[in-house]
């Protein structure tokens, strides 16, 4: 199931770029993500409202404030970084490579801030996805040399918004549905992204058949698909595990790039690619020993503070 959760994620989070590039031709960034996100958040309203019921009780104001904060890092800042990037110039494929740097500054920040053991074999495997994405990132963009280079800059500003989103949520003692964490991160991006488009004029959605065909796509597969599993594994698995997953991203989103765009696409992308699968593997086998460290953790604090200790204690398996 985690495998193929996994394959799942990539492919769907891959398509988020995807969808970016076929909106991008059509209509201006914050347009795009008012009418992905609008539609979206009054059908997740009308679900909570009947359905979904049940998985609002016990919260209290500031859980949902937390939530809302974690959806303006999570979607608003990530997505609006990834899109505008996009509509400069920037390429889907080196787009996610950016991206991809991700996973390290996680992994080098998981262990002061969540206490999550990463072992030396996840160190090497986190660095050599790092040269994976160095890789693919020098073939793409020595093949788009029209582009300015501070581009190159702003999906960088996403990445660290995502990280962000991800020690925010790892950190919360409340556990709160993924309908409900969901509703309310769509709720806050429809907020920002609305506002935006209106501030500058850009509300009124163009007439292009390919403009809708982009948003069902975005609604589909990277929200439903992609934004969902993120913290569906992210609370199965673990924050190391998850974001080595990121790593993915950059090569598969250059092949889809290449096939749908036509992107650059050669030798020195096929060598990412290998190089990162490489990556995945050793971190997802590398974590054994972070369970044993957290399970020694747990009983040392039970033992200590007696049966009656209450302090959460994360599992990373």
């Amino acid at each position: 199931m985690n495998l193929l959760l996994s394959i799942a994620f990539v492919l769907c989070w891959s398509s988020g770029f995807i969808g970016a590039k076929l909106g991008a031709g059509s209509a201006p960034a914050v347009t795009i993500l008012m009418w992905r996100f609008l539609p979206l958040t009054v059908i997740l309203i009308a679900v909570a409202a009947t359905a979904a019921r049940a998985s609002w009780r016990g919260l209290a104001v500031r859980d949902v404030a937390r939530q809302a904060v974690i959806g303006v890092l999570s979607q608003s800042g990530y997505l609006l970084t990834v899109y505008y990037a996009i509509q400069l110039g920037v390429s889907s494929g080196t787009t996610a490579l950016i991206d991809g740097v991700q996973p390290l500054v996680a992994g080098a920040l998981a262990g002061p801030l969540l206490r999550q053991y990463v072992s030396r074999r996840q160190w090497f495997g986190l660095g050599l996805g790092v040269s994976g994405v160095a890789i693919v990132t020098t073939a793409d963009a020595a093949a788009r040399a029209d582009v300015a280079w501070w581009a190159y800059l702003i999906p960088f500003l996403g990445m660290f918004s995502l990280v962000a989103a991800t020690f925010l949520e790892g950190r919360s003692r409340t556990r709160v549905a993924p309908a409900v964490s969901m509703t309310v991160h769509c709720a806050t991006s429809t907020v920002i992204f609305t506002a935006l488009a209106v501030s500058t004029g850009a509300a009124k959605p163009p007439a292009e058949p390919s403009f809708w065909v982009a948003i069902a796509w975005l609604v589909a597969l990277s929200t439903f698909g992609g934004y969902g599993l993120y913290w569906l594994i992210l609370k199965r698995s673990g924050v190391t595990k998850v974001n080595t997953l990121m790593f993915l991203m950059a090569p598969v989103t250059a092949v889809w790039g290449a096939v749908m765009f036509g992107e650059a696409f050669g030798l020195q992308t096929a060598l990412g690619l290998a190089v990162g699968l490489a990556a995945v593997v050793l971190v997802h086998r590398g974590d054994t020993s972070s369970t044993k460290v957290c399970v020694r953790d747990a009983d040392t604090a039970g033992a200590g503070a007696g049966a009656s200790t209450s302090r959460p204690v994360d599992y990373d398996v």
